[in-house]
């Protein structure tokens, strides 16, 4: 029988914690955020599931600190789908897990054609899960019944699925390489946050001047402080796509801004003077930001043919080779390596390509001990006839 009940007092939460501590095997757990709706990535649901103990429904928000959920299980396995989409807001609540399965993760690793939850509980256990609500506005209150029933659902089977899956992973000689992921997941460092935020507007890149460039940052500024202090998300106010639409024209007025078409949302009329008061004060700013901030990341492959063709002769000769190598192994090649650790180690190989060069090198990069044993020989043999055949191709005649 789902419970469908919502715990939303601290008193009721202590009285959960001991129940669950109670039951037997690893905990079920997952969150439901309001992504698109709000300014948080805080967790409004955090469903938990235990054999022996039940499926309970928690309040994040009402009870505050969860953290006694996790001391009372702090050496228990937590079992997450897709666990790096939640373990930040689980974190944020005071649950942070030390030891976790991920079932996603192990989907991948197995090959799976499909990873979502539903579509791997349907395809492993034959059970159907609706899957409507997953794109819902979870910081509703009160939640509508029909959601905190998909909700229990969540959790209910994951233990059963994680089961399951780890008897593929083992008949599949994986199960190590899933660990080494789980480790990998939980040790992953949070990101760095920019020191200039207002750069990832969507279409910013076709702002011409400086001028147009602190308009944007103020207009970007103006609508974050209002959507964190409504706590509502900032393109529910005004889309990026308006911040640069007025960021490119020329206003005299409050009128001029309100009646530029291409300047809309929901909140681009009723709160048209924060936007006006935003553009003005771009438009005055003398601390005017630059076009382009310098940056020590490698450019993007398309730019390597001219830049730095043996560095692309090498990524697509190693490529193809890990390509291959997935297909064998029955997972994509993501997961076989991250695309981002072979293009650094192409655009900046070891100055003697061996087997334990490479390998030293995707230590440095943060490989996992499997993928190296996995991928290393690939890789040394691929560069090596990289730069063997840009060696002999034929110099042009002067």
């Amino acid at each position: 029988m789902v419970r469908v009940h919502v715990i939303a007092s601290p008193e009721e939460f202590l009285a959960a914690c001991d129940v669950i501590s109670q039951g037997t095997g690893p905990i079920a757990i997952d969150a439901e955020r309001a992504s698109g709706f709000t300014y948080s990535q805080r967790a409004y649901l955090i469903q938990v599931h235990r054999r022996e103990a039940g499926t309970f429904l928690f309040d994040p928000p009402a009870i505050g600190d969860m953290s006694e959920l996790f001391r009372h299980n702090h050496t228990e396995e937590w079992v997450l789908h897709a666990a790096s989409q939640d373990l930040a807001c689980l974190r944020e609540v005071g649950i942070s897990p030390q030891r976790i399965f991920d079932t996603e993760l192990s989907a991948r690793l197995l090959g799976l054609d499909r990873v979502g939850l539903g579509s791997v509980i349907e395809e492993l256990l034959g059970v159907h899960l609706a899957k409507e609500h997953s794109a819902a506005d979870w910081s509703t209150r009160p939640l509508p019944e029909p959601w905190l029933t998909y909700a229990a659902q969540d959790v209910e089977l994951l233990v059963d699925l994680r089961d399951e899956i780890e008897k593929l992973l083992i008949e599949s000689n994986k199960l190590s390489w899933a660990h080494e992921e789980f480790q990998a997941t939980l040790d992953k460092p949070e990101k760095i946050i920019s020191t200039e935020p207002w750069r990832k507007i969507s279409g910013l890149h076709t702002l011409r001047s400086p001028r147009q460039l602190a308009i944007a940052r103020a207009l970007w500024n103006a609508r974050d402080v209002v959507a964190q202090t409504k706590d509502i998300s900032p393109g529910r106010l005004i889309p990026d796509s308006s911040i640069v639409a007025a960021s490119k024209r020329t206003f005299s007025t409050k009128g001029e801004l309100a009646s530029c078409k291409e300047f809309n949302g929901r909140a681009s009329r009723s709160m048209l003077d924060v936007w006006w008061e935003a553009v003005r004060a771009g438009t005055a700013d003398e601390n005017l930001p630059v076009m382009r901030i310098p940056s020590d990341t490698i450019p993007p492959p398309r730019a390597w043919a001219d830049k730095r063709p043996d560095a692309l002769e090498r990524l697509n000769a190693a490529k193809e080779k890990l390509s291959a190598r997935a297909v064998e192994l029955s997972m994509p090649t993501e997961n076989l390596l991250t695309p981002s650790i072979l293009r650094e180690l192409a655009w900046a190989p070891p100055s003697t390509v061996t087997v334990v060069s490479v390998s030293a090198g995707l230590k440095k990069l943060g490989a996992r001990p499997w993928q190296i044993a996995e991928t290393c020989a690939l890789i040394s043999n691929a560069f090596v006839e990289a730069d063997q055949k840009l060696n002999l191709e034929p110099q042009e005649s002067s």
